[in-house]
């Protein structure tokens, strides 16, 4: 690995070719290396650069404020959990529920588990102890590779998710969901749109401009 000067700016990494490592995976690792939130989220201590895209779901919409109730699904690594707790404070409720284990976060109540299994989702309704202010889900099933795969498995994930928003939500409460664009994301907008105020897209600078991901925002639950 070769770091290259560049006056004024971060260090740019070069990787050297690794035998058996695919172009467009070095290409991939290159471009991550690189990548200014992910360098800054070392530097702050963030688990994951996806830290960055809640804050600035956040810093645009105002849901995250002293005392709000989270609960966070697909929650690992543990960004938006570290983000959450940040800025509910410890006057505030953060749980996270995820398939993949994380490092304990002080603060945080996590489970590992699938929410969708019944067993599951009643020991994480017990944990959130009544209803909750904000649903964050930034939830991605593993890439097939192929787009049109990928974005079925993205949007049934998310309408598991605004099932489950449903029914631990406060009134006036808030969801964020990740998407990809491909089209039947719209069946999804429109039945949000029955039971929230205002629903609306939004994809945050963190976002990297080639992903198809993108976030639904809905404010204002009405049960």
């Amino acid at each position: 690995m070769k770091n290259k000067k560049n006056s004024g700016r971060a260090l740019a990494v070069r990787l050297k070719t690794a035998r058996g490592r695919k172009i467009s995976s070095q290409r991939w690792l290159t471009r991550h290396l690189n990548d200014p939130y992910v360098q800054r989220a070392k530097e702050k201590g963030y688990r994951s650069r996806a830290a960055y895209k809640l804050q600035e779901i956040d810093d645009k919409f105002k849901i995250l404020k002293r005392g709000t109730r989270v609960v966070d699904l697909g929650a690992s690594p543990g960004g938006w959990l570290q983000v959450a707790l940040e800025r509910v404070g410890a006057q505030g409720k953060v749980v996270g529920i995820d398939l993949t284990p994380i490092e304990p976060l002080p603060g945080v109540h996590f489970i590992c588990g699938d929410f969708t299994d019944p067993l599951v989702l009643k020991t994480l309704k017990e944990a959130l102890n009544g209803r909750v202010d904000v649903v964050l889900s930034d939830m991605a099933a593993p890439s097939t590779g192929h787009s049109q795969t990928d974005h079925i498995r993205i949007m049934a994930l998310a309408e598991e998710a605004f099932l489950f928003a449903q029914d631990v939500l406060e009134k006036d409460g808030s969801f964020v969901i990740k998407v990809l664009r491909g089209g039947t994301e719209t069946n999804l907008l429109n039945l949000m749109k029955k039971h929230f105020a205002k629903v609306t897209h939004f994809k945050p600078p963190a976002s990297r401009r080639d992903s198809a991901e993108i976030y639904v925002v809905a404010l204002g639950f009405r049960p």
